[in-house]
């Protein structure tokens, strides 16, 4: 309770006082500006581009859920090196995060990147620029995220699964169900607890990245892969704006929190204990 009181509590509660004032590192003679930060966050235009940005990534979450899913499926059942195979779709988990950045930044290279090498191979004259394009950054991005989670997710599928009982599944071959019957309405629902936790974790942890983006682009080009996370850390750390950076912080706050709710609310149509 120290700990948390010290390192959360506390942190959180100046964070919200200097919300309202205009406290910089170059300026520590703050003073009081009530809600003046909130009206400059609403009119920064910013802002939004950083909650579009937010957006296109939050939409690797639900990828990688799905990808994770199958990849536990095959995984679950015989075949050849199941345990070799299950670590390395792991493997990418534990590693560095920048170690990771760096690997795909070479693979994403515009001009001599394996990717693109084997686009113009297959006949594309012009392949993406990928991180160095604005155009496409975001995109990119997505797609280290989702292959960086996909292990994290098929483990927890696969601890899922193994739970399942096999006299369910019986049933439902001698009732005469197909694979694909068994799976999207037996298994599906029954790892649907599995799936809301996932999605939850998943969401606040992609909302709240950081080091992968800061790594791979900084943000840019152009600002273009500027989420929210990335905007609060530019604005207090680049231009040592920390009462604004406090009002960013707490908007994401409540994102985060309006998100969940909404999710705890809807699992109720379609998670089944």
């Amino acid at each position: 309770m120290l700990g948390i009181l010290a390192f959360f509590i506390l942190p959180a509660l100046f964070s919200f006082f200097m919300m309202f004032t205009d406290y910089q590192f170059a300026n520590p003679n703050w003073t009081f500006t009530g809600l003046d930060n909130i009206k400059r966050l609403f009119g920064d235009d910013q802002f939004y581009a950083s909650i579009k940005y937010t957006v296109i990534f939050l939409l690797s979450v639900p990828v990688s859920l799905g990808l994770a899913f199958l990849v536990a499926l095959v995984l679950n059942r015989s075949v050849y090196l199941k345990g070799l195979l299950r670590g390395m779709f792991f493997l990418p988990y534990i590693s560095s995060g920048v170690a990771v950045a760096f690997v795909w930044m070479l693979l994403f290279q515009p001009s001599q990147g394996p990717i693109n090498e084997v686009l113009r191979w297959i006949g594309v004259a012009s392949p993406p620029g990928w991180f160095a394009d604005s155009g496409s950054a975001m995109y990119a991005i997505n797609v280290v995220q989702i292959w960086f989670m996909l292990g994290y997710n098929m483990i927890i599928y696969l601890a899922a699964l193994q739970e399942i009982s096999t006299e369910q599944l019986e049933a439902a071959r001698i009732d005469g169900a197909g694979a694909s019957t068994i799976t999207w309405k037996i298994v599906w629902p029954l790892v649907s607890p599995t799936t809301f936790m996932l999605l939850v974790t998943g969401l606040i942890m992609t909302v709240k990245s950081f080091s992968l983006i800061q790594a791979i682009t900084g943000g840019g080009p152009s600002g273009s892969t500027t989420i929210l996370s990335l905007f609060v850390y530019k604005t207090a750390f680049s231009y040592y704006e920390m009462g604004y950076a406090s009002t960013i912080s707490w908007f994401l706050f409540a994102v985060i929190l309006v998100i969940t709710i909404i999710q705890w609310v809807g699992q109720k149509r379609w998670v089944h204990y």
